[in-house]
Order: C-alpha cells, then sequence, then structure tokens
C-alpha cells in the first residue's frame, strides 16, 4: 500500500510554539520534490516533546495541506497501549491515509506484549498500519516471527524496518509478504535488493527529488541507475546522522533557508565541529 520515498518531515518551531507556516511550505517542497508520502509526527518530527493537542494540531495541518494530493501517514506511536490507541483514532479521523506505531519504548515489553499492543490498535482501529522497529531508540526489537504472525492481521500492512540489520530485513521477507520500507537512508539501496519497496527518509527533508529518484529508479528497474543514485547521496546520508537524528536535518534546514533552527529540549543545536561538517557536506551538494 505504501511504497517509494516517505519522507520523515521535520516540525518546525518558532519562539517555542509550532511554525505552522513554515510547516506548510516544507510540505509543498515535499510535493514538488516528487516525494510520494507525507509523514508527520514521527521521531523526525520531535514527536516525543509535542504534546498531544500539538501532535493533533500538527497531523490534521498537514492532511489539510496535502489535500489528497499525496497520502499521509500519521506517527501515532506511544509507550502506553491506551495512549497509541488515541493518537491512531485521531489519525484516521483527521483523515490520514495510515498510521506510523513505533515499538512502545522504555517499558521493554516481550514479544507477547508486542504482540498484543499492534493486536489491540489493528482491531480497534481501522487504518493501515505500519510497524516502526527502532531498537536503538525503544530498547526492544520486534522479531521477524512476531512481525509474520501480525502482518496475518488485515490492516498492519508494513513495517518501518530500522535495526540496521539486513538479516532482521531477510528473515522477515522470508517469513511473510509484508511490505518493508527502510529507516535508514543509508540502507535503503540493499534493503530494496532484498525486496523492500521504499524508505521513510530523513535525508528527504533536504533532497527530496534525489531520494525520490533514487527509489523509483530502483522500483522502475533501473538497478544501475539506482546504485548509482545511492551513492551519490551516501555522503548526505551519513552527515545527517553525525548527531542524534533530527538536530543535524533542521541545522540543514536552516542553513538551507527553509526553517528556523530551533529545537525542545532535550535535543539542541549542534555542536560546531559537526556544523562544520555539515555545512562542508551542503556546500558541496550545492544546497547552499
Amino acid at each position: 500500500m505504501f511504497s517509494g520515498s516517505i519522507v520523515a518531515l521535520v516540525t518546525p518551531f518558532r519562539d517555542g510554539e509550532i511554525d505552522f507556516e513554515t510547516l506548510g511550505s516544507l510540505v509543498e517542497f515535499q510535493i514538488e520534490g516528487g516525494t510520494n508520502v507525507i509523514l508527520p509526527c514521527g521521531t523526525t518530527g520531535e514527536s516525543a516533546t509535542l504534546s498531544h493537542e500539538e501532535h493533533d494540531r500538527v497531523v490534521e495541518y498537514v492532511v489539510e495541506k496535502v489535500a489528497r494530493r499525496r497520502p499521509v501517514i500519521a506517527g501515532s506511536g506511544s509507550n502506553c497501549t491506551r495512549e497509541a490507541l488515541r493518537l491512531t483514532a485521531h489519525a484516521k479521523e483527521a483523515g490520514a491515509d495510515g498510521a506510523l506505531v513505533i515499538t512502545p519504548y522504555c517499558n521493554k515489553p516481550t514479544q507477547r506484549g508486542l504482540q498484543y499492543h499492534y493486536e489491540a490498535i489493528a482491531k480497534e482501529v481501522d487504518i493501515p498500519v505500519v510497524i516502526y522497529n527502532v531498537p536503538g531508540r525503544t530498547g526492544v526489537s520486534i522479531t521477524p516471527e512476531t512481525v509474520a504472525s501480525l502482518s496475518r492481521e488485515k490492516n498492519i500492512v508494513a513495517i518501518k524496518e530500522a535495526s540496521g540489520s539486513l538479516e532482521q530485513v531477510s528473515q522477515i521477507l522470508s517469513r511473510c509478504d509484508i511490505t518493508v520500507l527502510s529507516g535508514d537512508d543509508s540502507l535503503t539501496f540493499p534493503i530494496m535488493a532484498l525486496g523492500g519497496k521504499g524508505v521513510v527518509s530523513v535525508a528527504a527533508n533536504v533532497l527530496p527529488a534525489a531520494v525520490a529518484g533514487m527509489v523509483g529508479k530502483f522500483l522502475g528497474g533501473d538497478i544501475e541507475g539506482a546504485r548509482a543514485a545511492h551513492y551519490e547521496l551516501y555522503r548526505m546520508n551519513r552527515a545527517l546522522f553525525v548527531e542524534t537524528n533530527p538536530i543535524p536535518v533542521k541545522a540543514a534546514l536552516a542553513m538551507m533557508g527553509k526553517i528556523r533552527e530551533e529545537y525542545r529540549l532535550p535535543l539542541c543545536p549542534i555542536a560546531d565541529e559537526n556544523r562544520a561538517t555539515l555545512e562542508k557536506v551542503m556546500r558541496e551538494y550545492g544546497l547552499i
């Protein structure tokens, strides 16, 4: 159901508040650049520091701004199943086309707990659900066996795989036909070579056309063209993770004049030495 370049959209702030005007400009930049799907309120959107009211408003605004020109997947995860249910129900009510649900963080559920968590959401809210596996942030990894079991739920349609493990991707795809999306820009090409259908991309925030082009080439059968595009993007993909995401990508967008460089604690501005590294790469790509 979901494939191609899916941008994990940043949430711009101004003086501590969400900058909706700028958010609208970012949405237009993505659509003009050929991004296939817009995803607000993911990790890159600093969802962990948004109030529930702010989270709801961002999803509503992006759905309204996109106006059916692209599918919208709303981040709706939580480490509390009841909260994830509410956020997912709101995503459906707001008109989102799908929901990205992260594995519960901090409380480190067992695989049985993960199974119950996703089943509860899938049974309660009739919206396509994308599992989000990112053990580096959550402290727990969903196993291929659990993914295969959950794939039998009619509206669990995909997994954003950000474990960094190609073995994990191979194991998932050997067990079921769920759509696998790369959750790591640097691994998009190899994950697609294993059968993945696209990427939930941080880099697309700054290079939407290039990321969409690389994924589009692969899906269109131009494997060598996609491989070349992968290496063209590689330095940027590395630079955007020189510090915790989304610190570098927000700094990069600010360098481009697209947002104000503002974060919410505990995220803070990029260190001077890393800023210099990022700025050098941005200049090499002709973005500043």
